[in-house]
């Protein structure tokens, strides 16, 4: 299990920002019937351990007052970067189950569709799970390589969890699936400008004479 060492912090609100200038991470930590915690972390060990961990794995968060297992709950991100600018951490009863998204692992994606050529399309990405913190899978693995023809899928009921994890999901709900490569659509024949011209109607100007005519009044006629 990851440890992250985490210090007790007085500084809130903006002022934050001057613990990251630092390489500190404000976060929190707090869970069921425990009072929040407002600390800081090693910038560059949340980032390297969060990576690594990610939502789903237990976390040994060292504090002041002793060792609590967490999880990493939410990550706020810096909308320019992308990179961490807040954290929580949940901290989990050993013995009380929890819900947590994880991910989902994809192998064989070089041998799907082989056979017919067809194109993986993969609906879910990760999926909800409920077991106790210790039984809880850093992700399922799907082995997507038997999908060969059209139409074939891999639905929830395929999925293979450990003991004690329960998957929160339709059984029929779809994960990944081959759909049938569409055929370019044909190219109409090239005209020559020649073969153009012959489909054009050409509207001839009337004769001048003609045109006298039809102008003239029935008295001048």
């Amino acid at each position: 299990m990851d440890a992250l060492t985490a210090q007790p912090r007085t500084i809130r609100g903006k002022s934050v920002k001057t613990l990251r200038t630092e390489g500190l991470l404000p976060a929190v930590a707090y869970g069921k019937g425990v009072a929040s915690e407002h600390i800081s972390v090693s910038y560059n060990e949340f980032v390297k351990i969060w990576k690594s961990a990610g939502e789903s794995s237990l976390i040994l968060l060292k504090l002041p007052e002793g060792d609590k297992n967490v999880l990493i709950h939410d990550v706020a991100l810096d909308p320019i970067n992308n990179m961490p600018i807040h954290a929580d951490f949940y901290m989990v009863d050993m013995q009380r189950e929890v819900e947590v998204d994880v991910p989902l692992e994809f192998t064989g994606e070089a041998d799907a569709g082989k056979a017919s050529d067809g194109i993986l399309v993969k609906v879910m990405y990760e999926i909800k799970i409920r077991s106790l913190p210790g039984n809880l899978p850093h992700s399922l693995l799907i082995d997507i390589s038997r999908l060969q023809n059209p139409k074939d899928a891999v639905f929830v009921k395929d999925l293979v969890v450990p003991n004690g994890v329960v998957v929160i999901a339709d059984a029929n709900d779809t994960i990944a699936i081959l759909e049938e490569r569409k055929a370019e659509a044909e190219e109409a024949p090239a005209v020559s400008a020649e073969d153009a011209l012959k489909d054009i109607e050409v509207i001839k100007p009337e004769k001048e004479e003609e045109k006298s005519e039809d102008n003239m009044s029935s008295e001048e006629k």
